[in-house]
Parts: structure tokens; C-alpha cells; sequence
């Protein structure tokens, strides 16, 4: 597969050639190419930390999504969907370009420097002669150089051309004040008639932090909240993911908004919508961590009379496939970087289940997520992980299982965001009975780890060591390694330690945290992958 090298200088990978030019425009200029009226509109939905298993559909007791599951029942609903790497940044990045984590170079990495070196499929449509906006949270978090200051009065997303003016007061503290489906609405209102349109539509919700207690307020009932095996079952667990569960209903409320504006203006049957979440919920072993619920998302897709209604598909999916899939269906072809496959196919087939024998696993991983994390006088260093996914089987690689997965537990852990749980797990000693659950959501890691998903979905028994499950363990590694060579990830081609030195944007913080006032990283890199060095 074709890979993109970097740039051989820092400076130059955040300069590299400006995007494009239609960064001026939230709709193509006069001149664009003429555009068919058949050609698909596309509303891409996603939240911001819902997991999986809180969406109706798939089987939620105490969240209700009555939007998302009427996209799902109207649609095709995935059961088998993977973001390929769970944190915001790097999961976004997959989405938008069409590549697997490890081949986005800086971009693999959480709060990176995004260079301009990247294609994403919202401005390929665009120059195609697509309307083109986000409004939320479209990539990050980090910092995009990929523009021109000069040409563009609003700072340009990867996601599209901003929509973010309209607010609401909403119902309670924590909940975001931007009003998404007004800024949908606001974005449609100036499509011309004749063009099609590509929009990002990004909810900021469930993301941290909540108003504590909301669920009170809500009058919501903790009995029937369901507690993961993880996570002992107490009262500040259930409270705090009931008020994660006001969040989440946030989010399926502006989807129906979103798609009563499309009734409106009778453009409904003519807009692919894909619904899903960049990974999962923000608590403890969940979000940043390879287990099942960090990386099996949500994902539900309608288009009209195009795809036949109420159809459950098992193939394996992930991000990568994400941007073939809307550029194929919208009839444009697929740049040279995109390496993910377009599951057109499974959208268009009239059966359920599986329809692509080959689509039966999936890859994932990580490198560095968040900072606070160091390798003796290393500091932010990652936590590089790689791993496959069958129908049965988890099967994880650790790299560097001397160092803390979730952070260094003397910098707080900061691969976590704070949390009554957070705080609940982490003020326990050795002696307490639910300190085995810090233990499980924080301990150091074997190399190797490999779970039965038909019998232990919550990933609690690691079987790697298991005598009788040798063969399978060695033959998910040896095809998870196969095909990541294939691939030219450089944790398999000897330079993965690239992936720590791609620096963090937050300087100055990463100064304060390590009380090192003259850490450079920016310096760092081009001392170590200067302009005379060659790399994959």
C-alpha cells in the first residue's frame, strides 16, 4: 500500500504546501465542475465519547436514542464497527483522510501539530464541487497549520468550513451552549439549490467534564443503570454514568433536529447519514485503552431508497473505510493516500449478516495519547499498542509494558479524564476491596493480551498465558504482524520510536508539568529526524 513519507524537517512538515485554496468558500465558486442533482448529499453524525453500548439499539437499558436507532431501523445498522485508534485526534484523523493510525505520521498521536501534508475527503468533495461545513467539534484536538491566514477570515477544520454562530441555553451545566442543529439549519440555508452538500455534524457531547449530579435533577432512576464488570457497582459509579447518560441523550436529541430539517426541506431520501462516535464513554479502561469499549463504536447509516431499511450487517468496518465509502457514493475518485476499503458494497447488498467473508477482523492501535507520561529521562513519551479483533477473539501487543498504559500514576494518570469514577478508583488503598479495580483499569500490562469476546466482552480474564490457547495467540499475532508490515507501520519496520517525538502541541503545559522549563520538543525532532535523515 502506498505511504506518504514525511517531511525531513519540523519546520517544513508544519509548512508544507497550503491545503487549498477553497479554504475562502463554504460552497464551491461559480466555475466549479457541473454537479449532477443525483449525487448524494452527506450528513456525517458524531459524538464526542458515546460509547457503543449506550445506544438503544444496541441494547441500552437506562440511555434512550430514539434518533439514532430510527436512523438504525431506517438503515443499516453496523455491528461490527472499529475506530481503528480511541482518542479524539487520532480516530478523526482516520475518518478524514481514509488511512490506518499508523500511517498518519504525526497525525497517529493525540494534540499533535497536523501538518497540511494530508488530503481529507470533506474539500475532495468540495473541489468536486460539494458544499462543504462542519459545525462542533470536527478534528482534534490539536493544532492545523494547513491553511492561509491571509486568504481565510475563519480558521478552517480538516472537517470542513465553520458554522458555529448559533447558541442555546441548555438544560444543564456541562451541556455545550452550541446550538448544532441551528448551525445545520444555518449551513443548509445557503447551499445553492443545484448543489449537493457535505457536512460534519460533531456534538461536544459526552466529552467531560458533566455537571455532577444532573441525574437528579433529570430525575433519572440509578437502579436501572448498568454497571461494566470493570467497575465496582456502587452508588457514585451509577450517578456518574447517569449523568453520562443525560450527555449521550443530547447528542440523539439535535440527530432528530438534524433530520426534521431535512424532512423540512424534503432533502431527507437524498442524504446518506452516518451516525456513529470517535470511541468510547470517558471513564476509567474505557476511552485510550484497547479494550472492546474503547474501540467498538456505534455506527448506523440511512440513505433513503438506496439502502434497504431494518438490515443488520456483521462485516468488520472501520474508520479508514469511512471517507472511501462517502467519496465512492458520491461518485468522486478515491485519492492515492486513502489505504481503508469503501463498504459501499455492504450498504448497497439486500442481505444482513455477513456479506464480505474477507471483512472478519479488524486492526487497531495506539501511540501517544496524552501527556504525562516518561521513559527515564524521556519525557511524554506513548504507549504503543497494536492489536486484532475477530468475532471471537481480542488479541493485544504490547511494546513497551514496562511503562504505565494510562500515565505515569505521579502526573495523575492524565490518560483519564477526571471523574467521580477517576476519583473513586484512585482513593483506595492496596487494603480496600475495590482496589482491584484501580488495579484493572491502571496496573502495568503484560506484552501480550488476549481475550475471549463471546465469553468475557468486558476484557477482565487475559487468556495469553493460557498453554491450551498458545497456537491461537501465536497465529492472531503472526497475521496482526503480516499485515501491519504490509502496511509500513513503523512499529514493525524499525522506526516506531518516531511516534514519541512527534511533539505534543501544548509546550508550555508539558514545561510545567516535568518542571523542566527549557523542554523543547519541537527541537527535540529536529535534532533527532533532521533534514538529512531519511524515514518511512
Amino acid at each position: 500500500m502506498p505511504v506518504t513519507r514525511p517531511c525531513p524537517n519540523f519546520h517544513h512538515l508544519l509548512a508544507c504546501a497550503a491545503f487549498m485554496a477553497s479554504f475562502m468558500h463554504s460552497c464551491p465558486p461559480a466555475n466549479a465542475d457541473p454537479v449532477s442533482n443525483s449525487r448524494p448529499n452527506i450528513l456525517f453524525i458524531i459524538a464526542d465519547d458515546a460509547s457503543r453500548d449506550s445506544m438503544g439499539i444496541y441494547g441500552s437499558t437506562y440511555v434512550e436514542t430514539p434518533n439514532f436507532d430510527r436512523i438504525a431501523s431506517e438503515g443499516v445498522l453496523f455491528t461490527q464497527a472499529y475506530n481503528c485508534n480511541p482518542k479524539c485526534a487520532p480516530a478523526r484523523a482516520c475518518l478524514l483522510t481514509g488511512r490506518y493510525s499508523w500511517q498518519l505520521q504525526e497525525a497517529c498521536n493525540h494534540n499533535p501539530f497536523l501538518s497540511s501534508r494530508w488530503a481529507f475527503y470533506p474539500y475532495l468533495l468540495e473541489a468536486s464541487g460539494y458544499c462543504v461545513g462542519y459545525t462542533g467539534k470536527g478534528w482534534g484536538p490539536g493544532e492545523f497549520r494547513g491553511y492561509d491566514a491571509s486568504r481565510s477570515r475563519d480558521k478552517p477544520n480538516p472537517a470542513g468550513h465553520p458554522f458555529q454562530t448559533e447558541k442555546l441555553k441548555p438544560p444543564y451545566s456541562g451541556i455545550n451552549n452550541i446550538d448544532y442543529a441551528g448551525n445545520f439549519k444555518v449551513f443548509l440555508d445557503q447551499v445553492p439549490k443545484q448543489k449537493p452538500f457535505c457536512f460534519w455534524f460533531g456534538t461536544k457531547e459526552p466529552h467531560r467534564s458533566y455537571g455532577k449530579d444532573n441525574w437528579k435533577l433529570d430525575g433519572r432512576d440509578l437502579s436501572k443503570v448498568t454497571v461494566p464488570a470493570y467497575y465496582p457497582d456502587n452508588a457514585t459509579i451509577r450517578g456518574d454514568l447517569a449523568d453520562y447518560a443525560i450527555e449521550v441523550e443530547w447528542y440523539d436529541h439535535h440527530i432528530g433536529r438534524a433530520l426534521k430539517e431535512l424532512e423540512l426541506r424534503d432533502m431527507l431520501d437524498n442524504t446518506m447519514i452516518i451516525a456513529t462516535s470517535d470511541h468510547g464513554m470517558p471513564f476509567p479502561r474505557v476511552k485510550g485503552q484497547i479494550y472492546d469499549d474503547g474501540f467498538h463504536v456505534p455506527m448506523a447509516v440511512r440513505w433513503g431508497n438506496r439502502v434497504q431499511a431494518g438490515r443488520v450487517v456483521t462485516d468488520f468496518i472501520t474508520f479508514p473505510d469511512v471517507a472511501p465509502t462517502i467519496m465512492e457514493a458520491a461518485g468522486v475518485k478515491l485519492h492515492s493516500q486513502m489505504t481503508g476499503k469503501s463498504f459501499l458494497p455492504q450498504l448497497l447488498s439486500k442481505k444482513s449478516g455477513r456479506i464480505d467473508s474477507t471483512r472478519d477482523h479488524t486492526l487497531l492501535g495506539k501511540e501517544r495519547h496524552d501527556i504525562g507520561r516518561t521513559d527515564g529521562d524521556q519525557l511524554s513519551v506513548g504507549y504503543p499498542a497494536r492489536a486484532i479483533r475477530t468475532d471471537r477473539y481480542l488479541y493485544v501487543r504490547n511494546f513497551k509494558p514496562d511503562r504505565w498504559p494510562v500515565g505515569d500514576p505521579g502526573y495523575g494518570l492524565l490518560n483519564c479524564d477526571g471523574s467521580p469514577t477517576k476519583s473513586y478508583l484512585t482513593g483506595h488503598s492496596r487494603a480496600h476491596r475495590d482496589f482491584r479495580f484501580y488495579q484493572m483499569s491502571r496496573a502495568k500490562l503484560k506484552q501480550e493480551e488476549l481475550y475471549d469476546m463471546q465469553q468475557d466482552p468486558d476484557c477482565i480474564n487475559n487468556l495469553a498465558g493460557k498453554p491450551e490457547l498458545k497456537a491461537i495467540k501465536t497465529a492472531l499475532w503472526e497475521q496482526l504482524r503480516k499485515e501491519l508490515t504490509e502496511q509500513e507501520d513503523p512499529r514493525m519496520i524499525g522506526n516506531g520510536d518516531i511516534f514519541d517525538f512527534y511533539p505534543n502541541r501544548h509546550i508550555s503545559r508539558q514545561q510545567d508539568l516535568y518542571k523542566q522549563p527549557d523542554y523543547d520538543p519541537v527541537g527535540d525532532f529536529e535534532t533527532r529526524y533532521g533534514s538529512s535523515t531519511e524515514r518511512k
